[in-house]
C-alpha cells in the first residue's frame, strides 16, 4: 500500500500537460526538418536568421575548422616517439628486459630459505626517452666506444668525429625533451580546451538556434492548418516560439562574438611557434658547433691519407 501511495504521489507530481507539449514540439519540428531536407517547404515559409547571426556562424565555423586542421598534427607532440624509428623492436627487447628483471626479483624474494639456489636481486633497466634525437645520440655513442675498443686500428679521428656528433645531438635531445613539455602545456592543453569549452558552448548555442527555428516554423505551419477552434492557441503557440527564437539568438550571437574574441588561440599558436624556434635554434647551433669540429677532422684524415698514397 505504501508503494502505491508514493507511485501515485510520483505520478501527480508530473505535469503531463507540459511534457506532451514537449513531445508534440518535438516531433513537429522533426516532420518540420524532414520536409525541409525533402524540398517540400518554400523558401519564404522558412523563418531567416539575422545576417549578424549568420556572418558570425560562418566565422566561428572557419576559427573551428582551423583548431581541428591543426590538432590533428599537433596531436603527434603528445606522443614521445612520434619521431622514433625502431620503438616496436626496441619496445619488445625492453619487455623482455622488464620480465627478466622481474623472475629474478621474484625468486630473490621467494627461494629465501629453500634449498634452491638464490639470485641476488638485480636494478629495474634505466628508462630511455624513445625519440629520434635520443636514438642518434646513443647510436653515434655506441658506435665511438666499439671503436675505441677494438684492437690496434688508426681510427682516433672518426672516434672523435662520432663523439663530437653524439654530443651535438645529445644538447638536441635535452632541448628535444623541453620543447615537447612545452608545446603541451603551452598550446596542446589550452587549444584543445577552447574547441571543447569556448567553441563547443557556441556550437551547442547554435544547435539550440536551430531546433527553437524548426519549432517556430511547425508551429506556423500548424497554425495555417489550424481549424477555428484551434486558431487562438495556435496563434500563441507561434508568439511564443517567436520569443523562444528571439532570446536562443541573442545568446548564440553573444557567446559566438566571445569566442571570435578571445585572444587565447593566438597566445597558443605563439607558444607552439615560440617553442619550435627555440627547439630548432638549439638544433642549429649544437650541428653548426659539431659539423665544424667533424670537417677538421675529415680535411685532416684526408690529407693523411694523400700523404699515404704519396710515399
Amino acid at each position: 500500500m505504501e508503494g502505491w501511495n508514493k507511485l501515485q504521489s510520483s505520478l501527480s507530481n508530473i505535469n503531463f500537460s507540459q511534457a506532451g507539449s514537449k513531445l508534440t514540439k518535438g516531433f513537429n519540428s522533426g516532420v518540420q526538418l524532414t520536409r525541409e531536407r525533402l524540398g517540400q517547404v518554400a523558401p519564404e515559409d522558412i523563418t531567416e536568421l539575422p545576417q549578424e547571426y549568420r556572418d558570425l556562424e560562418a566565422r566561428v565555423d572557419a576559427l573551428r575548422q582551423v583548431h581541428i586542421s591543426l590538432l590533428k598534427i599537433t596531436k603527434a607532440y603528445e606522443t614521445e616517439s612520434y619521431d622514433y624509428p625502431v620503438q616496436v623492436q626496441e619496445s619488445i627487447t625492453e619487455l623482455s628486459t622488464t620480465i627478466g628483471h622481474g623472475i629474478t626479483n621474484f625468486a630473490a624474494n621467494n627461494l629465501k630459505g629453500t634449498n634452491l639456489p638464490v639470485p641476488s636481486p638485480v636494478a629495474p633497466p634505466t628508462a630511455q626517452h624513445k625519440t629520434l634525437p635520443h636514438a642518434l645520440c646513443r647510436a653515434a655513442t655506441t658506435a665511438a666506444k666499439a671503436m675505441q675498443s677494438s684492437p690496434g686500428g688508426n681510427e682516433q679521428k672518426l672516434c672523435g668525429a662520432l663523439a663530437e656528433y653524439a654530443g651535438a645531438w645529445n644538447r638536441i635531445a635535452d632541448a628535444r625533451i623541453q620543447h615537447d613539455e612545452s608545446v603541451y602545456t603551452e598550446y596542446l592543453q589550452p587549444w584543445q580546451t577552447t574547441l571543447s569549452t569556448s567553441i563547443g558552448v557556441a556550437m551547442k548555442a547554435r544547435q539550440a538556434v536551430r531546433v527553437s527555428r524548426l519549432e517556430l516554423d511547425a508551429a506556423k505551419q500548424s497554425l495555417k492548418n489550424a481549424g477555428p477552434s484551434r486558431q487562438e492557441q495556435a496563434r500563441l503557440d507561434v508568439e511564443n516560439a517567436e520569443d523562444d527564437l528571439v532570446q536562443k539568438t541573442e545568446v548564440a550571437i553573444t557567446l559566438m562574438k566571445a569566442v571570435l574574441d578571445n585572444p587565447e588561440p593566438l597566445r597558443n599558436l605563439n607558444e607552439l611557434a615560440k617553442a619550435q624556434l627555440l627547439y630548432f635554434a638549439t638544433a642549429a647551433e649544437a650541428l653548426s658547433s659539431a659539423q665544424g669540429a667533424i670537417e677538421e677532422l675529415s680535411v685532416a684524415a684526408e690529407g693523411d691519407y694523400r700523404k699515404s698514397r704519396d710515399h
